[in-house]
């Protein structure tokens, strides 16, 4: 794990330090640190506040997911998610979403792969609304098709960014294609009664090894999916389907919106509700990217790009950007520390230890 931890690291730091660069090349230091002297931090609170309570709408949005897993409180959501997003602020190879589950496997239970899919069940509700915002704003605020920026060997257009969006789409399919069949129980019974038939293609192997990898690798196997199967159960809820979707929506909206607050108190971003949710969008297809912990850099990079497009200066995007970017981190690291702390979590432990139903290992071929 150490070793993968630093190429992660190595890996996430080149392109952190390539994309800062970038971002800021333009911009002499002085006028940068001139810029921050004449922002109006007073609408620094705001801003943190709507963060905050966008997360505190996560935390009961996961709780309503996790609800065919476990009848879990709210705190019991809320601290192992702020602690899941600091550890991706803090440790590279975003170990955060592995954190969680882990967090709910010790304290309430649930088996680390059903907590697993709920993480991606949550990841399903946030690229899809992603993309429907991406798909308004692209429609209804105008980009100018000839603008070209160049962002070291990239041309980053209106083009560009059809194409991101489109592959994003394509891919938000395939992932709910993939959940409906692993939730429902007809198409799940005949996926798990292929992986039990596979042995039987090794026409080579005997009679008793056939067994043996029936029971070390398939049976487990089926095991993971009928827990991963769990946590996606909430397709077979309509009610509280809307009702995470109604959540998903709000919790973008006051996403933006304490976007925009931070944007009052900054010079030069002069630019309304929309286009600064236009902006984050763009710079949440940015952070998809490997980086350093934070998506420092890459944060900046997508940014400083976006608020370009809509005539910003060079000096105003990168100020207002970094500016941002610390408000919108640096919360989550001090809430999701003290969550760590009333609730005992060791950080490095959740996040890199074994799993310990990792149901596919040899050591475990008993199906949970």
């Amino acid at each position: 794990m150490k070793k993968k931890t630093g190429i992660s690291l190595i890996l996430g730091l080149a392109v952190s330090v390539l994309a800062m660069y970038l971002a800021f090349r333009n911009v002499p230091f002085d006028d940068l640190l001139s810029y921050f002297e004449s922002i109006n931090y007073a609408w620094l609170f705001p801003s943190v506040a709507t963060l905050l309570i966008s997360f505190a709408l996560r935390a009961y949005r996961w709780k309503i997911i996790l609800e065919p897993a476990g009848d879990i409180g709210f705190w019991q959501a809320f601290h192992p998610l702020m602690i899941g997003f600091m550890i991706n602020c803090i440790l590279p190879g975003r170990v955060g979403e592995v954190a969680r589950p882990a967090i709910l496997q010790k304290k309430e239970k649930i088996p680390f792969s059903t907590g697993l899919a709920t993480v991606a069940a949550e990841r399903v509700f946030d690229v899809g609304m992603l993309i429907l915002l991406f798909a308004v704003l692209l429609g209804t605020i105008k980009i100018n098709p000839n603008l070209d920026i160049v962002f070291g060997k990239y041309h980053l257009n209106k083009a560009l960014l059809t194409s991101v969006g489109k592959g994003t789409f394509k891919l938000l399919l395939l992932l709910i294609v993939g959940i409906i069949l692993v939730s429902y129980n007809k198409t799940r019974e005949k996926m798990n009664a292929v992986i039990l038939w596979l042995p039987q293609m090794l026409f080579f192997v005997g009679p008793d090894a056939k067994n043996k990898i029936q029971n070390r690798i398939c049976r487990p196997v089926v095991s993971f999916v009928e827990n991963i199967a769990t946590g996606f159960m909430l397709v077979k809820y309509p009610a509280r389907m809307f009702i995470c979707i109604g959540l998903t929506i709000v919790i973008w909206l006051l996403a933006a919106f304490s976007y925009y607050l931070m944007s009052l108190g900054c010079p030069g971003i002069e630019l309304s509700f929309i286009e600064i949710t236009a902006m984050m969008v763009i710079l949440c297809f940015f952070i998809a990217l490997p980086s350093v912990p934070g998506y420092w850099g890459i944060w900046e990079a997508g940014g400083v790009f976006a608020l370009l497009l809509f005539g910003v200066s060079s000096k105003a995007a990168a100020g207002f950007t970094l500016a941002n970017h610390a408000v919108q981190v640096f919360p989550i690291i001090i809430v999701g520390f003290i969550s760590a702390v009333l609730t005992s979590v060791n950080i490095w432990q959740v996040s890199y230890e074994k799993r310990p139903d990792n149901i596919i290992s040899p050591e475990n071929p008993e199906p949970k």
